[in-house]
């Protein structure tokens, strides 16, 4: 069974910094990117940030400059480094995977159960 699993999440003052971990376990026989996206109260769930197998990454453009995304390739693992957080960076955020199980031909998205960030003071 494919499971992604997040880390790292917690209250943070603003200004402050968090790093957020995600791994994927199970079958997997590729995956081809992974991203974190985040959703406020209230509000449609975001990408924050995406990068490919071959490096290339996506920001979204509130978080361009603080936040960092990188992958751990042997360990199937995603990282989120948040730096500089304000208050408008509370949310709930869920790792994603576009993945191919072992046990398919195709690939598809898998998604974290969600860890929580709250920035305040």
């Amino acid at each position: 069974q494919v499971q992604l699993v997040e880390s790292g999440g917690g209250l943070v003052q603003p200004g402050g910094s968090l790093r957020l971990s995600c791994a994927a376990s199970g079958s997997i026989f590729r995956i081809n990117a992974m991203g974190w996206y985040r959703q406020a109260p209230g509000k449609q769930r975001e990408l924050v940030a995406a990068i490919t197998s071959g490096g290339s990454t996506n920001y979204a453009d509130s978080v361009k400059d603080r936040f960092t995304i990188s992958r751990d390739y042997a360990k199937n693992t995603v990282y989120l480094q948040m730096n500089s957080l304000k208050p408008e960076d509370t949310a709930v955020y869920y790792c994603n995977a576009d993945l191919r199980p072992d046990w398919v031909t195709r690939s598809r998205d898998y998604w974290g159960q969600g860890t929580q960030v709250t920035v305040s003071s």
